[in-house]
């Protein structure tokens, strides 16, 4: 009974926080907004969405930009593990990692703050340098032009995550037997042969599992965009929850906004099925 007990107030938050609001979805079928009642329409607004070449083109964009991302940032995080790895005295190795991990803890609006007086057109870092060098002749404004805003994008965020991604590949890498270095030090491997032919391949299913798991949560991208894109950019860096913002809350129409929502909550869906599907096949046991 005490165990009961002290389950019912993590039961409670649940229940407000987590189930009822899901009673909103009735609104996907209603044209609600801030101005008029709500009216039942059934599925006009699932219509209006997949009529919508500009929710299309956000689509397109949240998995671009996730996917390589991901891609990236698992090639990053992986890398720098390495590189860590190989600094075997602990005095120079703890202050580097710490040093790596630090941009994790601060805050997406911090982050793009100070990003955007570095690649700022005006006295910024970057443009500095590249107009001091002769290396350009009129300045770039980096997160307001198409062609740049997600390549600036991804160096932000790797800059920002890739410490914190090492760690689970640290972890990995201590499971490694180093007897099986010593035997390959004895038949003449450098470093570059032990990493591709011993530490890769024992850290592969490590790899796997973090990538399966993140491919899960794809369409989940919403501060890091929110904080550096802008009106000018729309057309490269807009993703759903972005768009979902702007039509449910700063154009009041709710209804569609539930529409746009449940329609990523359903793919969302389908992906953490997926990847727990694979966590099965890959590892034995699934995430869920």
């Amino acid at each position: 009974m005490w165990l009961y007990i002290m389950f019912l107030p993590t039961l409670i938050f649940v229940i407000l926080f987590n189930y009822l609001p899901m009673l909103g979805i009735r609104y996907a079928f209603y044209r609600y907004n801030a101005f008029a009642p709500p009216r039942f329409v059934g599925w006009v607004n699932f219509e209006r969405l997949f009529a919508s070449s500009r929710f299309w083109s956000v689509f397109r964009n949240t998995l671009q930009i996730s996917l390589v991302n991901l891609v990236l940032g698992m090639i990053a995080s992986v890398g720098i593990a390495l590189l860590l790895n190989e600094i075997g005295r602990g005095y120079l190795k703890r202050p580097l990692q710490t040093i790596i991990y630090i941009p994790h803890f601060m805050s997406w609006v911090v982050v793009a703050s100070v990003f955007q007086l570095i690649l700022s057109p005006q006295n910024g870092f970057i443009n500095n340098v590249l107009t001091g060098t002769g290396m350009l002749k009129t300045p770039i404004y980096f997160l307001a032009d198409e062609k740049w805003w997600q390549p600036a994008f991804y160096f932000i965020n790797r800059w920002k995550e890739t410490g914190w991604g090492t760690v689970i590949y640290l972890a990995a890498l201590t499971s490694i037997n180093p007897e099986l270095y010593d035997s390959a030090m004895i038949d003449g491997a450098g470093k570059l042969k032990q990493a591709l032919y011993i530490t890769i391949p024992c850290i592969m299913p490590t790899i796997v599992i973090v990538t399966v798991l993140q491919l899960s949560r794809v369409l989940n991208i919403f501060e890091s965009v929110f904080v550096l894109y802008n009106p000018a950019v729309y057309s490269v860096s807009d993703v759903i929850q972005t768009y979902n913002y702007r039509v449910g809350l700063l154009d009041s129409d709710f209804g569609y906004a539930t529409a746009v929502g449940l329609f990523r909550s359903f793919i969302c869906m389908f992906l953490v099925l997926g990847a727990n599907y694979a966590s099965k096949r890959i590892r034995g046991r699934g995430i869920l």
